[in-house]
């Protein structure tokens, strides 16, 4: 297929928010690529933030990293563990993002006096971004989510871009898939359309027919009801797709590959169909599903309250849990709520212990009671990125005897600088896109346990931070029993360390859960989940 006959599918959601865009959009290319066509997904988010770099995530859930560095929403994330195919800075495109651009272009001079419109101007920087993936030939489908709902004023200039779009491509080439609730009111014991009905009708109103309705419900859809939408919303009947609600996220590519979702996308793209090939997809299910083993993993960490700030590490889990063939109970633990009282109380019981990424001091020293109490008690522990930085602190304070040890984030006054702010960070005065962020290179220790684990020399893993293990103390540290085991070849930059006389003790100043899909589950988590049912065995 030539450059020139890239498909286009356009992913609209109406009536309620969090009806799960991303996850029908990352299902359906995930039927399209088993059926051998090279897919891609966007998310274009309205929001007017650059990225959610900045945002805190009980506003906005996890802040997604791409190989290339960019902040982007957590629904890439979804798109590669499905996909198994690394994004970049061009899937995710941000209102914020668009108009900074189009005014750095008026600022240049290059729209010749004219004056600056959001049509042409802006719509033509959107449409300009969503042939971009298209345009280098590399996809024969680019689906393209476009957040929030229809009739959000924010969405708008999103919307007319797809209108213009549709007529430019043509009916064969572009289609919109439009996502929306079939409410059940329980006191009349019925399902209603009507909420669809208005949604579909706001997206007229803005010029958009939607080709095919997926119908997210909590109950089986009658054909009446299938009936009443395809006469009330002007679509064929058997596009009408219901999308039920599932016991998980990776069920959905079957169900509604069984409704038929696949098939009515590729008639009306003109493409072949064939039969989708997802053995290995069905064999991960089948593990994830009917588990031989069951451990508890503690997750402690300051936003545990909202399961979507961590989101990359709990689907890590249950990549790496079907691997080896194991049921993970992940037990969440707010950091506050942890002190030298409870710590027994808390942890005992667990087989492993993540301590999570984050920011600031608030809870730090919860994380870093429960480090010492995992290192003293021979529980598998896996510290990523602040988790990782916590551990440091922890042993010398508790090890080394360095009292009062900290990190200049928390305590710029404190005596002992052991994790400090990187020396190409100390002039940055932005607070957004500046950070040590993306693929970075690690040489392993032979020997190691993560050298063991990755089964190679060189590793590259996404980093998304700004302080660092501060070298000064690296000797002392080392001499009593944690070891650096990984660093950057270029700067030095300590990446991993262990502690030698411990099962398993492994602190990652990246972040390994980003790159974890269905298809390669990380190494690292897989050895954590390992090491954690050998310790069940054992204990």
């Amino acid at each position: 297929m030539t450059q020139q006959n890239t498909k286009y599918i356009f992913v609209t959601g109406g009536v309620s928010s969090s009806l799960g865009k991303g996850i029908i959009a990352a299902s359906l290319a995930k039927l399209l690529q088993a059926q051998g066509y090279r897919v891609t997904i966007q998310k274009l988010d309205p929001y007017i933030n650059i990225d959610p770099g900045t945002l805190n995530p009980y506003e906005h859930g996890e802040c997604y990293v791409t190989d290339d560095g960019a902040e982007t929403d957590l629904d890439l994330g979804h798109y590669e563990r499905f996909l198994n195919v690394p994004t970049s800075q061009a899937n995710n495109i941000t209102t914020g993002r668009i108009y900074q651009s189009v005014i750095d272009k008026e600022r240049r001079g290059e729209f010749l006096g004219k004056t600056v419109q959001v049509i042409p101007h802006i719509t033509d920087e959107i449409k300009e971004r969503v042939k971009l993936l298209g345009d280098k030939g590399d996809y024969d489908i680019v689906i393209t989510e476009i957040g929030g709902t229809v009739g959000d004023i924010e969405s708008l200039p999103y919307i007319e871009s797809v209108r213009q779009l549709k007529w430019e491509m043509g009916n064969n080439n572009a289609l919109v898939v439009h996502l929306t609730l079939i409410p059940y009111l329980s006191a009349a014991g019925e399902l209603k359309t009507k909420p669809t009905q208005h949604s579909v009708k706001t997206l007229m109103e803005s010029g958009v027919q939607a080709d095919i309705l997926v119908c997210r419900t909590e109950h089986e859809l009658g054909s009446s009801i299938r009936t009443k939408l395809a006469r009330f919303c002007n679509v064929k009947e058997n596009c009408v797709i219901q999308s039920i609600d599932a016991s998980t996220i990776y069920d959905v590519p079957n169900l509604i590959l069984e409704e038929g979702l696949d098939k009515v996308v590729l008639d009306q793209l003109q493409l072949k169909r064939h039969q989708p090939d997802l053995e290995f997809w069905n064999i991960f299910l089948e593990k994830h599903k009917n588990p031989v083993h069951e451990i508890n993993i503690g997750l402690i960490g300051k936003y545990v309250e909202l399961q979507d700030s961590y989101k990359s590490i709990l689907e890590a889990f249950i990549h790496a849990g079907a691997a080896n063939e194991v049921k993970v109970n992940v037990k969440s633990i707010h950091s506050e709520h942890i002190d030298l009282s409870n710590t027994k109380e808390l942890l005992s019981n667990l087989d492993g212990v993540l301590v999570a990424p984050g920011f600031g001091e608030r809870g730090i020293e919860g994380k870093i009671e429960a480090i010492r109490y995992v290192r003293e008690h021979k529980i598998p522990f896996f510290g990523i990125c602040l988790g990782m930085q916590m551990a440091v602190i922890e042993f010398s304070r508790n090890v080394v005897g360095l009292k009062g040890a900290n990190s200049s984030e928390m305590d710029a006054d404190c005596p002992y600088h052991v994790i400090d702010l990187m020396e190409d960070q100390k002039q940055v005065e932005n607070k957004g896109g500046t950070m040590r962020l993306g693929a970075w290179d690690c040489i392993l220790l032979e020997g190691s346990a993560a050298h063991s684990v990755y089964k190679k020399k060189t590793i590259s893993e996404r980093h998304r931070h700004r302080y660092e293990f501060n070298e000064n103390y690296k000797t002392q540290i080392e001499s009593n029993g944690m070891i650096a085991t990984g660093v950057n070849p270029n700067t030095g930059l300590v990446e991993i360390v262990e502690i030698e006389d411990h099962p398993w003790f492994v602190g990652v100043q990246y972040h390994p859960e980003y790159k974890s899909t269905v298809a390669n589950p990380h190494p690292l988590f897989k050895a954590f989940i390992k090491a954690a049912l050998d310790y069940q065995k054992n204990n």
